[in-house]
């Protein structure tokens, strides 16, 4: 049986609004339907591969922005969020599927006795999904009431009979242990699966999404549904917005509490806190291994300028833990961090306006110049960890132009790169992505320097 309803939903972006299809079989287990007042089960989200938990900033603003405390929410931040080519052989600063199920069943614990919940529900994107499902298969049903999972590719990226120990492989040995059996879920967990309606660059037919032009991957769109869960298309959103936009939210928030949420946007709190971890890249890899000696300067700057408005509110230096502050800031203040941390480039970080307290606001030093970078007076960085940009799908303006090196079609690209003459340095450039607007300063390269326009939403 398949039924239709339209998704309408208040918030960012430029999408038109999607058609959101309902998929259920016979055996699909139902959310709980809770009474108005009936209390939410903790709730603790799970990132996806190479990501952190920084990522579920703007959801967890939306929790409590219904009413969800604090203090029953957690995002777990995996150690190595890399998932290795190869499962079984161990890889520098990369995690194996037994790795990420030891780390979230200890969060799970953590938040149960933290809150005192007999059961907590759980929301992953993309690879969090096998973390949850991984974890709930092999006896963690009991801890858990809710399963979300936002573009995880059940079904695999690919499908094929090459790298069988490849935790994305369809048919290989990770993918079919979950996947086996008539229901590919686990009773007495509500499962929830939201997609995308073809604009997953994960869940696509052709390989050229994973550098394969031409070669079927053996998967579809519908790659990340699940036999015996509800099973969702919120229409033209991308692999990652289908966890972190507004319209997600909405789902996961109505899923879980078994009712609508009062309200989509944020409600800014009158005063702002926000603290982070600096994390680093050994290796190349991305890891979210706290770095040691960084320092990071809070900069209120101008909205329309990028440039600074008095001295620094915060300076802090990291030690062992790699973590800063807690600085506080106006909720209607654009920001700029710099961080400075060993043997990376000085990092200037525009943000627009933190409307609520955090305590994810984690830091990551600029990729190194490159060659690429050889003859620039400056570099900035457009940035978008939230979804990717979609062209003509959505507005997207670098200093006032499209990104030159952002492909059409399929959204794949979460950032732009601006190359300037060194005539150019000292000058704003301005990023715009639907109805956010960042202004950033061009620094000196030759300063080992990079600029970065970090998009919120």
């Amino acid at each position: 049986m398949k039924l239709s309803r339209r998704t309408i939903l208040q918030g960012a972006g430029s999408l038109p609004f999607a058609i959101a299809s309902l998929r259920t079989g016979a055996s699909a287990q139902s959310a709980p339907v809770a009474a108005p007042g009936t209390e939410v089960p903790p709730i603790l989200f799970v990132h996806g591969n190479g990501d952190y938990d920084a990522l579920w900033m703007t959801t967890l603003w939306r929790m409590e922005s219904n009413g969800i405390a604090r203090d029953r929410m957690m995002a777990i931040n995996f150690t190595d969020p890399n998932a290795r080519s190869d499962d079984k052989v161990e890889q520098a600063n990369r995690s194996s599927t037994e790795d990420q199920r030891r780390e979230l069943a200890a969060a799970i614990a953590e938040l149960k006795r933290r809150t005192g919940a007999a059961r907590v529900a759980l929301v992953g994107s993309s690879r969090g999904g096998y973390a949850i499902r991984n974890v709930i298969k092999n006896g963690g049903a009991g801890d858990v009431s809710h399963a979300v999972l936002c573009g995880t590719p059940n079904h695999g990226v690919f499908a094929t009979d090459d790298q069988p120990n490849n935790e994305f492989n369809g048919r290989g040995v990770f993918l079919r242990g979950l996947n086996e059996g008539e229901s590919e879920v686990t009773p007495g967990v509500a499962f929830l699966t939201l997609r995308s309606d073809g604009m997953d660059k994960y869940a696509q037919a052709d390989g050229r999404f994973i550098g394969k032009p031409g070669t079927p991957t053996g998967v579809t769109n519908e790659g990340p549904e699940l036999k015996g869960a509800t099973n969702l298309v919120l229409g033209a959103l991308d692999h990652r917005e289908v966890a972190f936009h507004p319209r997600a939210f909405r789902e996961i928030y109505k899923f879980i509490a078994g009712r609508e949420p009062a309200r989509i946007a944020i409600v800014p709190e009158p005063a702002v806190r926000l603290s982070g971890l600096v994390t680093g890249t050994p290796g190349g890899v991305s890891t979210n291994r706290p770095v040691a000696g960084a320092t990071v300067d809070i900069f209120r700057v101008d909205p329309e300028t990028g440039e600074r408005k008095g001295g620094a509110l915060h300076s802090a230096k990291t030690g062992a833990d790699g973590r800063w502050g807690p600085a506080q800031v106006d909720p209607a203040w654009s920001l700029e961090f710099v961080l400075a941390s060993p043997d990376t480039p000085t990092t200037h970080i525009y943000r627009s306006p933190f409307p609520r307290s955090s305590d994810v606001v984690h830091l990551r030093a600029a990729r190194p110049l490159g060659p690429a970078d050889k003859d620039a007076g400056a570099v900035v960085i457009m940035s978008r960890p939230r979804g990717y940009f979609g062209l003509p799908r959505d507005v997207v303006l670098f200093d006032g132009k499209e990104p030159a090196d952002v492909k059409p079609g399929v959204p794949t690209d979460a950032a732009a790169t601006l190359r300037l003459p060194a005539s150019e340095v000292g000058r704003n450039i301005v990023a715009e992505f639907g109805e956010e607007r960042i202004v950033a300063r061009a620094w000196p390269a030759q300063e080992n320097r990079i600029a970065v326009a970090e998009l919120t939403y």
